[in-house]
């Protein structure tokens, strides 16, 4: 087969992902440098879009940092990295301004004199109202409020469709040194189906998170878990990714993709039902349905579990209507359309996994184990979240260590970065694809049995036989990946077998029940706290 020429691309920067810590980072960087973005699908499209219940920030006189502080630390079960959460904390309200900067429109509000202030909103674990929103589409507002921003700024060139295949470092085109550094990327491009060099000083791994492993999920089809598995095997540390959060409130409806039920819901009133209207959740934690999503969604599955139930029940219909409206009017007229009237009718809901608290190791810059390399968002394990992220501090997150990672760039403008001859993509020896229903079949089997047997509820048996099945998947998708081009679709394989398999390893290391990871094996939770972290060198 003759060998075409490859397009090779070069910028200071290379940012992949789009989300709001992709665009933030981009924009922060902007004045300073060339800056690459890849985006997977279309720039509007990802995790971030579909955020319903805002960003968490001290932004009232009532609230306090400690107060932030402390309650994030409760949700994470003591895993949590008190000086990351601190960090984060007291840089939320600067991160807000910041967009309000931009242009993002979040909800307001008058009080009784008239005045007008910015609406907070309280959620599953707050002690007070702290969170700042765009009614029930913060996610929308902020995304395509700086995708607007972005398309007029200066030195930066966005790539639309591109989907990342693996990182170029140092030690990978075989140059010897101390320090593996990343030197750019590999990235298909889906429209030509040729894959692209992108070669920069600096690379950003904004990917998003995993939850795409699992059957059931609120995310989009784009989180397929790519940074983490590109990261872990260019030789980055990967910690804590037994912690899957399963949002407890999806949308269980025959005719609904992954719709998000907000925990904001919640935190104006809504509450959790069976189907015989009787309410349950105080049952199981003093908070009840306010209580973090761990317990809640532990919870929902208990009792469809014991009852043998398709789905819960979320109500709200004892609030004014108005003010249902008023507050959610996303949800209500989505669900309107599939006669569900939230003013006088219980929502159906189901848990459905939602977030990685997991990722790749980072520090408060966002740097990785790797030279010039750096995780931002929920690629990236910052020792925030600990065992159980606490509601609408994701966003928070993605807009604090984008700005961290933008100014530790900026810092090392001046260090020295060897001109490097990056070797083209190499697909000589590979042909099409005439077994593409491999793909799809491997990709059903994955996620069905990391839903049955890596979920909710753990067992020592189930992560057995899910690490079993787990390899014979790996080693199928490696001999494909070895003989054939690669596709969207087999790049997203590739990755979701790769993380699933470090979700399992770390489930299976972690011998107790805490925060997200439950097992009826361990039911006790350890005195002692300890991060999973794991190596290629272990």
């Amino acid at each position: 087969m003759k060998k075409s020429a490859i397009t090779q691309h070069e910028s200071d920067v290379l940012i992949i992902g789009s989300g709001a810590a992709g665009l933030t980072c981009a924009l922060q960087l902007s004045e300073h440098f060339s800056i690459n973005v890849l985006c997977k699908s279309e720039l509007t499209e990802g995790a971030t879009y579909y955020a319903q219940g805002g960003i968490a920030a001290v932004l009232d006189n009532n609230d306090s940092t400690d107060s932030h502080v402390n309650d994030t630390l409760i949700a994470g079960a003591g895993l949590c990295n008190p000086e990351s959460v601190r960090y984060t904390v007291e840089n939320s309200k600067a991160a807000i301004d910041w967009l309000i900067e931009q242009g993002v429109s979040f909800s307001r509000e008058k009080d009784d004199s008239g005045q007008t202030s910015y609406h907070l909103t309280r959620e599953g674990g707050h002690s007070h109202r702290r969170i700042i929103h765009s009614k029930d589409a913060t996610g929308k507002e902020v995304q395509t409020t700086l995708s607007s921003v972005i398309k007029r700024a200066k030195n930066i060139r966005l790539f639309e469709k591109y989907n990342a295949v693996d990182l170029i470092t140092s030690h990978k085109i075989g140059l010897i040194g101390p320090k593996n550094r990343c030197l750019g990327a590999y990235a298909l491009n889906r429209s030509s189906g040729e894959v692209e060099v992108f070669k920069a000083k600096s690379v950003v791994l904004a990917t998003g998170g995993a939850s795409k492993v699992y059957l059931y999920t609120s995310n989009p089809d784009v989180s397929s878990g790519d940074g983490i598995a590109m990261a872990w095997r260019s030789g980055c540390r990967v910690a804590n990714m037994e912690f899957n959060q399963f949002h407890p409130t999806c949308l269980f409806h025959s005719k609904a993709h992954s719709f998000l039920i907000t925990e904001a819901l919640r935190g104006e009133g809504a509450v959790l039902k069976l189907p015989s209207g009787e309410r349950f959740m105080p049952r199981f934690d003093e908070r009840a349905e306010l209580a973090p999503r761990d317990i809640v969604a532990r919870a929902i599955d208990h009792e469809i579990k014991r009852l043998g139930i398709d789905c819960v029940y979320l109500d709200i219909s004892h609030k004014d209507p108005e003010f249902v409206r008023s507050h959610f009017p996303t949800i209500y007229e989505r669900l309107k359309k599939l006669d569900i009237d939230i003013t006088k009718d219980p929502i159906p809901v189901v848990p459905a996994a939602h977030y990685t608290c997991g990722g790749v190791v980072v520090n408060n810059n966002a740097a990785t184990d790797i030279g010039n390399l750096f995780a931002i968002g929920e690629v990236a394990f910052t020792g925030l979240h600990g065992a159980n992220r606490m509601a609408s501090n994701s966003l928070l997150e993605c807009l604090v260590f984008a700005r961290a990672a933008a100014l530790q760039i900026i810092k090392d403008k001046e260090k020295p970065h060897p001109q490097v001859d990056i070797p083209d993509w190499d697909e000589s020896q590979v042909s099409d694809s005439d077994e593409e229903v491999v793909v799809s079949h491997n990709w059903h089997e994955l996620r069905h049995l990391m839903w049955n047997y890596v979920g909710i509820v753990r067992t020592t048996k189930r992560l057995e036989r899910a690490h079993r099945r787990i390899q014979l998947l790996k080693q199928e998708v490696r001999d494909y990946y070895a003989n054939f081009k690669v596709t969207s679709n087999l790049l997203e394989l590739r990755n979701l077998i790769t993380v699933a398999e470090l979700i399992i390893e770390c489930a299976q290391r972690r011998k107790e029940s805490r925060g997200l990871h439950y097992t009826l094996d361990h039911k006790q939770t350890d005195p002692v706290t300890k991060d999973t972290i794991i190596s290629k060198l272990d």
